[in-house]
């Protein structure tokens, strides 16, 4: 049984996707962890998990929705599930550990082959932007975080993973932008940095 989802509208793929994964359809199961990987893991991330916790956490998550897809009854509730079953790994990950949460003491630039000056620039600015998130608080931290997922997740999902009414996540986003911006300042951040 071989489907196409690309470029079937979202809400359809998705019903098609989760119903073929009941059926185990092991591209339908790819094609589901291709389109909430990010999400799942930016909701580890959000929670200052390190790299072996967000693994252990994206695992966990994807193995409980192996086990409970059968008992979905909404596929279009697919990624607001996993954001929270994500949260819940996580709160579950940080309280096995006994510690508090952590955050990334440097930042990984990839070298994609820039030029120097570039590279050290967005080094730079990165760095200086780790920093500044670092001062905000941790609601702040956590939304920006999941927003700048890459694809960056819907803001039911966002609502689902944080606890947060979707008609607020606009505004508190747009505050924390501007704390965000102000921080920056405060760090002296040049100009150019910025852009």
């Amino acid at each position: 049984m071989e489907h196409s989802y690309r470029g079937m509208p979202r809400a359809a793929s998705l019903e098609r996707l989760v119903s073929d994964a009941k059926g185990g359809d092991e591209r339908a199961w790819g094609e589901i962890v291709e389109r909430y990987a990010g999400l799942v893991w930016a909701v580890a991330r959000a929670h200052r998990l390190g790299d072996a916790d967000a693994a252990d956490v994206s695992q966990a998550t994807w193995v409980k929705l192996f086990r409970g897809l059968g008992s979905l009854q909404q596929p279009s509730a697919l990624g607001a599930w996993l954001a929270t079953t994500a949260r819940r790994e996580c709160l579950r990950c940080i309280r096995r550990s006994g510690r508090a949460e952590r955050w990334p003491d440097e930042l990984e630039v990839a070298d994609d082959g820039p030029a120097v000056d570039a590279a050290l620039l967005a080094s730079d600015r990165d760095a200086l932007v780790l920093g500044a998130l670092a001062g905000l608080a941790d609601r702040d931290r956590a939304l920006l975080r999941m927003l700048s997922a890459d694809p960056a997740p819907s803001y039911e999902e966002i609502g689902a993973a944080l606890h947060m009414p979707i008609g607020s996540i606009g505004p508190t986003r747009a505050r924390a932008l501007t704390r965000l911006q102000r921080k920056l300042e405060q760090l002296g951040t040049p100009a150019e940095l910025l852009r």
